[in-house]
């Protein structure tokens, strides 16, 4: 059964056999594993999966791919195939009482970022995850303070999980070749994390208004929510810009916006 790729779903079918040994290599999948596969498009991971784990579940946006894929692993019992959109898809209910799940997925690279920010709203059940992404989405996630990488992107996926680049993946590995290079991410879930945060959410406004405009220093980019003095006083440089300050930074400064809010919010 021919699949043509759609683009409005974002659809690049991986095809490289080498590529695809390297990826299930890495993933060191074991038999008693909860694996999920986001968007296995004509399963082309799906396939050396199944032959490694007891039970897989894949979410499938494209009803017609959602057929193929039926058709294709009719006898494969260990697979159960989910029609959604992965974006509102609730995964916590596919992780068994006291168990995670480990996720595998060529995410479509027009909706990556927020539906790994939808996976993390869930983190407490996801043992690890290996995501195809774009190159530069990897090195934004994995970037260090101080880099031009480094950005709203890079904190709020550390606050969240630890990120390493396991290998590149050319434009060529894939049908149809997209115009961007792709990497291989690892990510896993802080059991803890690595700094106190009192409100995510607030992290997020800060971190969000410190690079809304990257080359204000922090005076100027938070200066509506939290005062010159106040930075200083938690010995952070006002005058420095945000790529160059840390999460655990970024956290200090979450933590004392609450004390300013009725005065950003007057001014």
């Amino acid at each position: 059964m021919a699949h043509t790729a759609r683009k409005r779903f974002g659809q690049n079918f991986l095809h490289d056999h080498a590529i695809i040994y390297n990826i299930i290599s890495s993933l060191e999948a074991k038999a008693g594993q909860n694996w999920v596969e986001i968007g296995p498009g004509q399963g082309a991971l799906t396939a050396p999966l199944l032959k490694q784990i007891g039970q897989l579940d894949v979410v499938e946006l494209d009803r017609d791919l959602v057929t193929l894929l039926k058709a294709k692993f009719t006898d494969h019992e260990n697979l159960r195939i989910h029609s959604g959109d992965a974006l509102r898809f609730d995964f916590a209910s596919l992780a068994p009482p006291n168990e995670k799940i480990r996720i595998v997925g060529n995410l479509p690279y027009n909706i990556s970022t927020p539906l790994m920010f939808h996976l993390l709203n869930n983190a407490a059940c996801i043992e690890d995850m290996h995501f195809m992404l774009q190159k530069e989405v990897v090195d934004r996630i994995c970037a260090a303070p101080g880099s031009k990488k480094y950005g709203r992107l890079s904190v709020m996926m550390q606050y969240y999980c630890a990120g390493e680049c396991l290998f590149d993946v050319p434009p060529e590995s894939f049908d149809p070749a997209p115009q961007v290079m792709s990497a291989i991410i690892r990510l896993v879930p802080h059991v803890t994390p690595p700094v106190e945060v009192y409100d995510v959410t607030l992290l997020n406004k800060v971190v969000t208004a410190a690079f809304s405009q990257r080359r204000k220093t922090l005076r100027n980019s938070l200066k509506k929510l939290i005062p010159e003095a106040a930075i200083s006083a938690l010995g952070i440089d006002a005058s420095v810009r945000a790529e160059e300050i840390s999460l655990a930074d970024f956290a200090k400064l979450s933590n004392i916006y609450p004390e300013y809010v009725n005065c950003s919010e007057d001014s």
